[in-house]
């Protein structure tokens, strides 16, 4: 298995390619929801070779039969775990080997980012796994202006400005030099919604032709 350890949260991570496993990043039309356009992973370090084949790694490690053991013994010492850094529990299989990995290491916190909640067939395990005091799965918003979803337990959506919205908890790392610190509002249970400022020149040019086309409207 390759788990990468993610500077800005200070904490590691399981990932996948980003889109390659991400069917839910499309919308109804075929083409990618505003929130996967900017998407962060498909460029930056995520482009080196040896990342792009810690990824495709893991899409085929999952499948092994000892693997839900292996991660088990594998966050022995962790206490916060964040799963996909990049791409998404695409397969059903997975998401329930996820669920006994979770169920198993109750020392750690598991924060599990997805939009595959809209597919029916993973509300029940994505349910299951939030009923677990240690992990919280946060449906990730398709908006990049603040959209939340209102039905979700625990969510997330993308915003412009760190000031631009008030009934969300804002993530403070760019006002942190990029980093997490000490804040770990991503796993609590009592934080409902977290609100992300879009990172990356291609989120940021989005952001800026969407707030032009509205002040236009």
């Amino acid at each position: 298995m390759k788990i990468s350890k993610v500077g800005k949260l200070n904490s590691r991570s399981w990932s996948l390619e980003a889109l390659e496993t991400c069917p839910a990043s499309k919308g109804s039309d075929g083409e990618l929801v505003p929130a996967c356009k900017g998407c962060y992973a498909v460029g930056g370090n995520y482009r080196f070779k040896n990342v792009k084949e810690a990824r495709s790694h893991n899409k085929r490690d999952w499948q092994r039969e000892e693997w839900v053991d292996d991660m088990i013994e594998e966050l022995d010492s962790d206490r916060y775990f964040r799963w996909f850094d990049s791409g998404d529990m695409y397969s059903l299989k997975l998401a329930e080997k996820m669920y006994e990995i979770c169920k198993a290491t109750t020392w750690c916190n598991h924060w599990i980012p997805t939009r595959m909640h809209k597919f029916k067939k993973f509300r029940d395990v994505i349910d299951r796994l939030n009923a677990l005091d240690n992990v919280v799965v946060r449906l990730s918003s398709d908006g990049i202006n603040g959209e939340i979803i209102q039905e979700a337990e625990y969510s997330s959506t993308i915003i412009p400005f760190i000031d631009s919205i008030t009934i969300a908890t804002v993530c403070n790392a760019p006002l942190q030099d990029g980093k997490c610190k000490k804040c770990r509002a991503c796993w609590n249970k009592d934080v409902k919604v977290i609100a992300y400022a879009g990172h990356g020149a291609k989120m940021k040019k989005q952001q800026r032709e969407l707030i032009q086309v509205m002040e236009v409207a």
